[in-house]
C-alpha cells in the first residue's frame, strides 16, 4: 500500500504541494550567526505545517539535516570545530540570550535548532554525542505562539521559525547581526501565509486541496 499526493507536485524547497507554495513569502536573509536546523524524520514528513523548512529557506546561511543520530555526521562535526556552537536547548546552565551576549571569541557564531516534538528531541539529545558536548542557549520572552492551526504542550511554546525570529531579534540587539528591520517584520510571513491558506481549508470542508489518496497494490 503507498500514500501519494494525488496529481500533485510538490514543491522541494518548501516541501509542500505546489498549489500551496510558500516560497514566494521567503524574506532569504543572510546572517553572520549560522543556523543549522536538525529535524526528526517524523517531522520531516508533515508536508502540511513544518516551519523548519520555512526557517531553513528564509536563512541564506543556514543547514538543515534529517535524521536522530548525527555523531559521526562529518559536515555537523566541522561546524562544531570550526564555530563557536550552542544549541537552543533550554536548562539551568544555558546562556540566556535576553540577559546575556553570547559571543566569547573569534569565531564565527553556530546556532543549533533541534526541530522536533519534545519527546523526539531527547532521543535525538541521547543518541548524538557530539550535540550533548553543545553549549545551552536560552532567551525570556513574552510572546505566545500564533500557531492558531496547531496545539502547543504548553502556551509559552513557540515553533522552529518563531524561536527563530525570537533569536534573530536579541543577536540584532547584541549587534551580532545588522539585519534590516523590514526583514525581520517579514520573517513570519510563510508562516502567516500557511496558518491562513490552513484555517480556509478547514472553513471550506469541501476543498480537496489537502485530501490523500490511497492506493493498494
Amino acid at each position: 500500500m503507498k500514500t501519494y499526493y494525488g496529481d500533485r507536485e510538490k514543491c522541494y524547497k518548501c516541501y509542500r504541494p505546489k498549489s500551496s507554495c510558500m516560497c514566494g513569502h521567503f524574506e532569504h536573509i543572510q546572517t553572520q550567526t549560522k543556523f543549522i536546523i536538525l529535524m526528526h524524520p517524523k517531522e520531516f514528513k508533515k508536508v502540511k505545517n513544518n516551519t523548519g523548512h520555512f526557517t531553513h529557506q528564509s536563512l541564506d546561511n543556514s543547514e538543515l539535516f534529517v535524521g536522530i543520530d548525527f555523531t559521526c555526521n562529518t559536515r555537523i562535526n566541522e561546524i562544531i570545530a570550526t564555530h563557536e556552537s550552542y544549541i537552543l536547548f533550554p536548562s539551568e546552565d544555558a546562556v540566556n540570550l535576553t540577559t546575556a551576549n553570547p559571543k566569547r571569541s573569534q569565531k564565527p557564531l553556530a546556532i543549533f535548532l533541534i526541530d522536533s516534538t519534545w519527546s523526539c528531541t531527547k532521543k535525538m539529545f541521547t543518541q548524538s554525542k557530539n550535540l550533548q558536548k553543545l553549549k545551552h542557549m536560552s532567551f525570556t520572552t513574552t510572546k505566545t505562539s500564533q500557531y492558531q492551526i496547531k496545539i502547543q504542550p504548553d502556551e509559552n511554546y513557540l515553533s522552529t521559525i518563531e524561536s527563530t525570529l525570537v533569536v534573530l531579534e536579541l543577536l540584532q540587539e547584541w549587534k551580532i547581526e545588522q539585519i534590516k528591520e523590514e526583514q525581520l517584520a517579514g520573517f513570519l510571513k510563510p508562516f502567516h501565509a500557511m496558518i491562513a491558506y490552513q484555517k480556509e481549508l478547514i472553513q471550506n470542508p469541501r476543498s480537496h486541496a489537502v485530501r490523500f489518496k490511497r492506493r493498494v497494490n
